[in-house]
């Protein structure tokens, strides 16, 4: 999910395949944006971080 994008969102299997689905769709989303003369939003306040869990299967 993309908060800054409302409806944008996508999943994947795994991370990487997540990862790539979501750069595809936030291009896609704003590419649609673009030709619809809609501006694109942009966020201020953000944080970037990388998380990682250990999963007991």
């Amino acid at each position: 999910m993309v908060p800054a994008l409302p409806g944008c969102i996508t999943y994947g299997k795994t991370v990487e395949e997540a990862i790539e689905m979501s750069k595809d769709a936030i291009s896609g989303y704003v590419e649609s944006l673009i030709e619809d003369g809609v501006p694109v939003p942009v966020e201020d306040n953000l944080i970037e971080c990388r998380v990682t869990v250990e999963a007991h299967a």
